[in-house]
């Protein structure tokens, strides 16, 4: 079946390389039009702009810091602008490990780094395309992770404690808004390579010890993301709300 979202309007934070590329040029590919955010990543992201543009579909690239109100406020108001009015579509994909570090050694400082990029990114840019979606009856997706399930590696209690976060704030969520028709699910991706998170984070060793423990034995791909976020924003994920979709290829069995 071929998923068709001609005409559908949507968001994608953090698209300028990994996942959020993937998401946004097959949301593209589907039909929709989208706004590309980037916080740091401007050529990624134009790139990801001309993707989009080449499969026949509007993009437009916007820079914002999604842990700051004012900017997130500015991002979704000129998103929309460019959009046509409204939003059918938010995947809430921006956020980062930031650093591994134990706890005993963070400070304060990085640990709200970390809980802000990944938790109130999240909130903020929700916040500000709710009424819009309320309009629409439209679709949230936000980027959870298999460590919000089992308390992430060496060094990332702060991510796993965020990510765990993000899943319960989309259940929270999904609750609010299912009585406007918007649904609110997130996605647990396992190991993702050819991402920028994998490059930095894990060593080569340890990939081939993952990979050496996932049933389907191979590492997952940003497309495979993409086709978890395709089904929850189109009519087949109508009837979903409140979930947190694993993507992990057996890695964890729930």
């Amino acid at each position: 079946m071929q998923i068709d979202l001609t005409g559908k309007r949507a968001l994608v934070t953090g698209a300028g390389h990994g996942i959020g590329r993937a998401v946004a040029v097959a949301l593209a590919k589907a039909g929709a039009d989208v706004v590309v955010h980037y916080a740091n990543s401007a050529e990624g992201a134009a790139q990801t702009v001309a993707d989009i543009e080449a499969v026949g579909r509007r993009a437009v690239a916007i820079q914002a810091d999604a842990t700051r109100e004012d900017e997130v406020e500015k991002l979704v108001s000129e998103g929309l602008a460019f959009l046509g009015g409204d939003l059918d579509v938010l995947v809430n994909n921006a956020g980062h490990l930031v650093e591994r570090r134990p706890i005993a050694d963070m400070d304060t400082a990085l640990w709200h780094g970390i809980i802000d990029v990944n938790v109130l990114s999240t909130f903020l840019v929700s916040r500000a395309a709710i009424p819009s979606l309320k309009r629409t009856g439209g679709r949230i997706v936000n980027m959870g992770s298999l460590a919000g399930h089992n308390g992430g590696g060496p060094g990332s209690v702060a991510y796993a404690t965020a990510k765990a976060a993000v899943h319960g704030f989309t259940r929270g969520l999904a609750k609010e808004l299912a009585g406007d028709g918007v649904t609110v699910n997130a996605l647990a991706p396992g190991f993702i390579g050819q991402t920028a998170f994998h490059d930095t984070f894990t060593p080569d060793a340890a990939r081939t010890g993952i990979v050496a423990g996932i049933p389907l034995q191979r590492e997952g791909t940003p497309d495979d993301v993409a086709g978890a976020v395709l089904y929850l924003v189109s009519p087949l994920g109508g009837y979903v709300t409140g979930q947190v979709l694993e993507v992990n290829g057996g890695l964890l069995m729930k």
